[in-house]
């Protein structure tokens, strides 16, 4: 009965971990949670406001199919005044979160065969759906060594004659790590080299960046990749409103077209009311950026810190975004104080699941291992004592 492109697909390991963990809190577990990728802050309150405003004034019934021409106007500003790209609105695409804009382009553009490169470690959903737009992801393996951050050989090394598209996610997801201009430009170089690729830069945590890293994308490194990028962004993560479901995308009319396309046969409008409350997201004070920063900061500094007094675990400190990678080569193979023998990431998440009450994304999910992905996104207290957990399992190891 079901599909044959469905098939190809698997549930997102990401979400199947929350449900676990909330699950078993229901059940009276105590249990952290680090696993959602979702900030701990209330939506700023102007954005509230908006939403409200946009309620009260009758703002709630259809609109155009991928957004309305305010938050057009909005995501083109934003892109002039942070980026430096200009955009008209009908380059600009509006979406129900960062997720449906990838999804649109990918259903949009690929063709039986036609391959796309994702840099591993990657976010979840992007091999599966190229899977099920008909394509085949082409995965290039980062490293430690690198800082989980892909080289020129290694994108050059990636790229066939039947390569549509490079998927590219600075600051990343799961990593954390943010690739400086100059490193972006070796890789802009090799895409210039091959004008058949087309780059989708998902940029969703573009002002979570952290010390003196400066962000920057591609088309803005690289003024001749204009044409051929479709440059990707939302309001989830900077502004806290995951919950909202508004992402964002500009690129070149006839793929935007393209993509309205898909849209308008699947879900139409993203919610009128979100997108209100985009406007002034995009458009109102910025000012409590820095102090969200901060704490980021705090929280990262913190978690890194305590992973790595592990013994056989080594965990880098990411330029941006929420989240830290760390490595547990150096614990495969032993045997937990349950008696569980960590074979894989996996059955390490699983084991600190079930002994420690602490939930945590097994690296596989992210297509490098052996990994685990920690979400910072949560209070100093249950990060202190999420960590204090890792490290009494971990010590606990023989």
């Amino acid at each position: 009965m079901l599909s044959q492109s469905l098939a190809r697909v698997k549930p997102s390991p990401t979400i199947a971990v929350t449900t676990k963990a909330a699950e078993l809190k229901a059940a009276g577990r105590d249990v952290i949670g680090l696993g959602a990728g979702e900030p701990d802050f209330d939506t700023p309150q102007n954005i509230k406001d908006a939403a409200i405003a946009a309620i009260n004034d009758g703002k709630t019934k259809y609109t155009a199919v991928d957004g309305i021409i305010e938050l057009k106007q909005a995501i083109c500003d934003k892109f002039k005044r942070d980026n430096g790209l200009d955009y008209t609105p009908s380059q600009v695409s509006v979406g129900t979160g960062g997720k449906q804009i990838l999804y649109n382009a990918l259903m949009a553009t690929m063709n039986p065969g036609e391959e796309v490169v994702i840099p591993a470690p990657y976010w979840v959903s992007y091999p599966d759906m190229v899977l099920l737009a008909g394509g085949e992801p082409v995965i290039a393996e980062a490293s430690l060594q690198t800082n989980f951050k892909l080289t020129a050989d290694q994108l050059e090394a990636a790229i066939t004659p039947k390569t549509k598209w490079f998927i590219f996610n600075s600051p990343s997801n799961p990593t954390g790590a943010g690739y400086t201009r100059a490193e972006l430009k070796e890789l802009t170089d090799v895409l210039m080299r091959h004008p058949h690729v087309w780059v989708m830069t998902d940029d969703m945590y573009e002002h979570l960046a952290y010390d003196d890293f400066e962000f920057c994308t591609p088309a803005e490194v690289e003024p001749a990749l204009y044409d051929r990028t479709l440059t990707i962004n939302g309001v989830s993560k900077a502004y806290a409103m995951t919950g909202w479901r508004i992402g964002y995308a500009a690129g070149p009319e006839k793929l935007i077209a393209a993509m309205r396309k898909v849209q308008s046969q699947s879900t139409s409008n993203p919610c009128s009311v979100s997108q209100w409350a985009a406007v002034e997201a995009l458009n109102g004070t910025q000012d409590f950026l820095p102090t969200n920063n901060e704490i980021f900061v705090r929280r990262r500094n913190l978690v890194v810190s305590m992973l790595n007094e592990i013994e056989g675990m080594a965990c880098p400190t990411p330029e941006g975004a929420f989240y830290v990678y760390p490595s547990i080569a150096g614990l495969i193979g032993k045997t937990s104080a349950a008696g569980t023998k960590i074979i894989n990431d996996e059955v390490f998440a699983t084991a600190l699941l079930e002994e420690t009450g602490v939930a945590v994304v097994f690296g596989a999910a992210f297509g490098l291992s052996p990994n685990f992905r920690v979400s910072y996104a949560t209070s100093d207290e249950a990060l202190k004592e999420a960590c204090t957990r890792i490290q009494t399992f971990c010590a606990g190891l023989t």
